[in-house]
């Protein structure tokens, strides 16, 4: 497990309830510590060694054991880790989708899982329909998300860097951003992740639209997907929970992850793939 928030703590407290069957928490990491010791303290079944330098990680027994390396850190992780997990014949699963904004690390990704006996996993995030979307790619014409939060969970977002709107100052529905996904993600690198991952499933980043609003009268994370081209038209409408330990993300986010890795483990659950 690399990264002990949210996500990481929701899929480590799955595993530590064998929710997951065959499942055991092979070692914890984080930069923060005590993050990692706090995680620990709560798992009852488990009682993983604890990193936070990946220097020491890659060169201990637990990593050469692990099969399966769960990012839910943040887009810097993935750009600093995923290379030498995947070329390392580790199976890795990524909850920031957002880093493959960036192209480039995608095919250099891709490129290394060829050579290795290694598997790259996406989850659907806070959304739904990804198989729906896949399946029409070759004959897409036009996909929107629109993404409706309360300001209080898009606050500390690049974009009121460079906005006189703050969060604190919006009373009523307002649409913060209107554009595409690549220029979404930088914005809003923790809120839109799932924009990403609509992309990649679609017609990329540049040709994704994606539209912010920030309604203060909504307890939701409201994702709104349009997709239409030659199959006809595709309209999903998902409103999460946010999750009861951080507002800034979805509480579906994290049951997604806890799916995912369970199909991992289980070579008999294949629903849907």
């Amino acid at each position: 497990m690399i990264g002990c928030g949210t996500i990481g703590s929701e899929l480590a407290l799955a595993i530590d309830k064998t929710h997951i069957k065959n499942a055991i928490i092979a070692f914890l990491f984080d930069s923060i510590t005590s993050a990692s010791l706090d995680l620990r303290d709560k798992l009852h079944n488990n009682y993983p060694p604890i990193f936070s330098k990946f220097s020491q990680l890659v060169s201990s027994s637990s990593f050469k054991e692990a099969d399966i390396i769960i990012e839910a850190a943040s887009h810097t992780a993935v750009r600093t880790f995923a290379k030498k997990i995947v070329s390392s014949n580790k199976s890795l699963m990524i909850m920031s989708t957002g880093a493959f904004s960036d192209v480039h690390l995608l095919e250099e990704l891709y490129s290394i899982v060829m050579k290795h006996e290694s598997h790259i996993y996406f989850p659907t995030g806070a959304i739904a329909g990804i198989d729906a979307l896949c399946s029409v790619k070759h004959i897409l014409n036009f996909v929107m998300l629109t993404t409706t939060k309360n300001p209080k969970s898009l606050a500390g977002a690049p974009f009121f860097d460079f906005s006189k709107t703050k969060p604190e100052s919006i009373r009523k529905r307002k649409l913060l951003y209107d554009g595409n996904a690549l220029e979404a993600i930088k914005m809003f690198p923790t809120n839109i992740n799932v924009a990403v991952l609509l992309s990649l499933a679609g017609l990329g980043t540049r040709k994704t639209r994606v539209r912010v609003i920030a309604d203060p009268n909504t307890n939701r994370n409201e994702h709104e997907i349009i997709a239409r081209g030659g199959f006809g038209e595709i309209l999903i409408v998902v409103r999460n929970v946010p999750s009861p330990h951080n507002p800034k993300t979805s509480y579906l986010a994290a049951l997604s992850a806890i799916e995912c890795l369970r199909r991992m483990c289980d070579d008999k659950i294949r629903i849907g793939t």
